[in-house]
């Protein structure tokens, strides 16, 4: 197929590209700078200039593509309408990327039982409303005749398949541990996240092209973690002490209001069967053993 990917020179997007390529697909990505678009052409993605704000050129690629994946924002809504507009009747696959935030409890690093199946219904915070909208818009537009589909990532980890290598969750925690020389998570870090392998993620877009029925939204997991075992694993690796607590003031200092109070310090806890029922079989079940393993070679 020829597929049309935004976000091909960031984590998520550049590793599905990257995974396509290998399956023997023509990938036409979106980039903005001109540097990224010549490296780009050397991973065998043909550029196309331009970003999520260009409309036209969206509607345009998605028109002339065999299906979309859009991997550059779970939170552009005019994207998506453009992209939506492209693809409106032709029965075509169009793959949104979300983030399971989305479910996200704002717990300070207290520990949640509240677990969350494909088919669960999401009564979001008033942070993450605006992005459950948007998925809302996705599943729905299988009724203009798209083979739409929301696949809804957990915490990813693992070395990035493209150009970025670097996710979102970890790598900050281990800067943080590196510059500081102590690890740290949010309060007392009992807060729960389901996790899955950067390569795992890459395989189920892949199948999901072929396979995914229209309307469809599901969870992206392969087991669970909670953040202080993550951030002592983080330290064991890194030969520093046990990792302490941060007060949500302390963290939000160093990482944010966004990422302190959702990446870092909710709850999200997923179960996704629908991908599984794909066919979907994920290789990579524990993080902590990731962590122990590759986080020393994280940048």
């Amino acid at each position: 197929m020829k597929v049309f990917v935004t976000g091909v020179g960031g984590y998520i997007g550049g590793s599905i590209a990257l995974r396509l390529i290998e399956a023997g697909h023509e990938v036409r990505g979106l980039v903005r700078k001109a540097d990224a678009a010549d490296t780009l052409r050397g991973l065998g993605i043909t550029p196309v200039m331009g970003s999520l704000d260009d409309a036209g050129i969206l509607q345009a690629e998605a028109r002339n593509a065999d299906a979309v994946v859009n991997a550059a924002s779970s939170d552009h809504r005019a994207a998506v309408e453009a992209i939506i507009a492209g693809l409106a009747g032709s029965q075509k696959p169009f793959l949104h990327t979300s983030g399971s935030s989305i479910v996200g409890d704002a717990s300070g690093g207290e520990a949640s039982d509240r677990i969350f199946e494909d088919d669960t219904p999401i009564q979001p915070t008033a942070d993450k409303a605006a992005r459950v909208a948007i998925d809302r818009l996705i599943v729905a537009s299988a009724a203009q005749g798209i083979r739409s589909a929301v696949l809804c990532n957990t915490l990813i980890y693992g070395h990035g398949l493209g150009l970025a290598k670097n996710s979102v969750q970890l790598p900050r925690l281990v800067r943080q541990a590196r510059k500081s020389g102590t690890p740290r998570h949010v309060g007392r870090g009992l807060n729960i996240w389901s996790n899955v392998h950067i390569s795992d993620v890459a395989d189920l877009y892949l199948l999901a092209l072929e396979k995914v029925p229209g309307g469809s939204f599901m969870f992206v997991e392969n087991g669970e973690a909670n953040f202080r075992d993550m951030t002592n694993a983080i330290g064991t690796a890194l030969g520093l002490g046990p990792a302490q607590p941060w007060s949500i003031e302390e963290a939000s200092a160093e990482w944010g209001y966004e990422m302190s109070t959702y990446a870092l310090g909710s709850n999200s806890r997923v179960r996704g069967k629908r991908a599984r029922n794909l066919g979907w079989a994920p290789r990579h079940g524990s993080v902590l053993d990731w962590i122990e393993k590759e986080v020393a070679a994280t940048p």
